[in-house]
């Protein structure tokens, strides 16, 4: 039985249409795409300036046939009452109405049409079947972070009921939890793993010091999705060695899907079915294929709420070999908000700190996992799960790394503890500015 699917229509998604017009549109040859790109941003762009008063008042005085001169919708404005932002004829009863999860720090109501949320749906099992993987039939080990309250609990178990999948815990990443999820594994012949970056990177920790590889284990197990969260390629190649199939890094956001999904070839593939990226620089001037910039989003579909050039938070580059209706997404650095100020007056990304310091602390030692604060300009906390404090000739390699890697005179504050802090929906934020 197609549960999936139908449980997606029972709620009112029509995805047979959406399967259909999702074909059509792949179809498209490379000389046309061009074209259905620009006709589909006119037709979006038109229809929200006709029938939506919110993206009306953000285009006043603006030249909205070109669109380069379009508005850059950011976050802090669709943080308003959602009833303010939709477009007429919609309503809280018959559209998709979530919530983002609030890991940029700016969490926000949103909706899609039906019909544009069953084309994001569409899009997800398109990319899937590449690997053999059916959201209909395979079953999924799921680790996620899930409700505390009874009602948003049992909701999301029905939830994984009818996607037929099984949820492991992320916020217990204890010797004891993974233990008993080898026995789950052992026990049910699941087809994929899907879930948070951090967390399957921690089970693949235990797995390398137990000498376990989950396939050998749970036979049927194909692939593994990662998403919400970085991997990097040291951490890839752990995956991939413990859990013995494939890694896909998968680039998403809730509230406008799949954005880009690493295909056989360990390309990124940017959704241009029903998205249109962008990235731009700090004067909101669009960057040629190669450059590095924010990530901006249009959704090309979506006629409930307008996600017109839309700026997730995030710095990625597209590779020089994209092309309109193949871009591929080369890099993905992190989110803008993740930027550290050094006292010499240099900027870096957060992730430069994680890159130095992952390769010493992990590098062989008792360290599980670790985050970053800056607490002032030249002050950051390095805060670690271990079962032993690092040594001081530890901390003497961490603060030359530092040194040579950003500048000198950086003071470090090192704390050791049992477990580090997720946030309700189970992710962890590996680099936070106080500043």
């Amino acid at each position: 039985m197609n549960l999936f699917n139908l449980s997606l229509r029972f709620k009112g998604f029509p995805m047979t249409k959406a399967c259909s017009d999702f074909e059509a549109i792949s179809a498209i040859s490379s000389a046309e795409y061009p074209l259905y790109i620009e006709k589909q941003r006119q037709k979006i762009v038109t229809y929200h300036l006709k029938h939506n008063s919110f993206y009306r008042g953000l285009t006043e005085g603006i030249n909205t046939t070109d669109w380069n001169s379009l508005p850059i919708l950011t976050k802090k404005e669709v943080q308003q009452p959602l009833q303010q932002r939709l477009s007429e004829g919609f309503t809280l009863r018959n559209c998709h109405i979530h919530k983002t999860s609030g890991s940029s720090g700016t969490p926000f109501i949103f909706a899609k049409d039906n019909y544009c949320h069953a084309l994001t749906w569409a899009g997800f099992i398109k990319r899937y079947n590449v690997f053999n993987i059916d959201l209909n039939h395979s079953k999924q080990a799921r680790f996620y972070g899930i409700p505390l309250d009874t009602q948003g609990y049992y909701k999301e178990r029905l939830k994984d009921a009818l996607s037929n999948r099984y949820r492991f815990s992320v916020f217990d990443l204890s010797d004891a939890t993974f233990k008993n999820n080898v026995k789950t594994f052992s026990n049910t012949p699941f087809d994929y793993i899907n879930g948070y970056t951090s967390a399957i990177v921690q089970f693949a920790k235990y797995l390398k010091r137990e000498q376990i590889i989950l396939q050998s284990v749970c036979p049927t197990l194909k692939a593994c999705i990662v998403t919400s969260e970085m991997l990097f390629e040291d951490d890839k190649h752990l995956l991939e060695q413990y859990l013995g199939v494939p890694i896909i890094n998968e680039y998403g956001a809730a509230e406008l899907g799949l954005i880009a999904f690493q295909d056989a070839n360990d390309h990124w593939r940017v959704n241009s079915a029903d998205l249109y990226v962008e990235i731009i620089d700090d004067d909101n001037k669009v960057l040629p294929y190669g450059e590095i910039g924010r990530v901006v989003v249009t959704s090309l579909y979506n006629k409930a709420h307008p996600f017109i050039r839309y700026d997730l938070g995030d710095l990625g580059r597209l590779s020089k070999s994209s092309t309109t209706k193949t871009p591929l997404l080369e890099t993905l650095i992190g989110r803008t908000s993740d930027i550290a100020r050094l006292p010499s007056g240099k900027t870096a990304a957060g992730l430069t700190f994680y890159y130095i310091t992952k390769t010493i602390i992990e590098d062989g030692s008792i360290v599980k996992e670790f985050i970053i604060e800056q607490l002032e300009l030249n002050t950051f906390k390095i805060s670690y799960v271990s079962t032993n404090s690092l040594s001081e000739d530890k901390k003497r390699e961490i603060q030359h790394a530092f040194d040579i890697y950003l500048e000198p005179g950086l003071h470090l504050v090192y704390k050791q503890k049992q477990v580090l802090h997720r946030s309700k929906s189970g992710k962890l934020k590996q680099f936070v500015s106080y500043l």
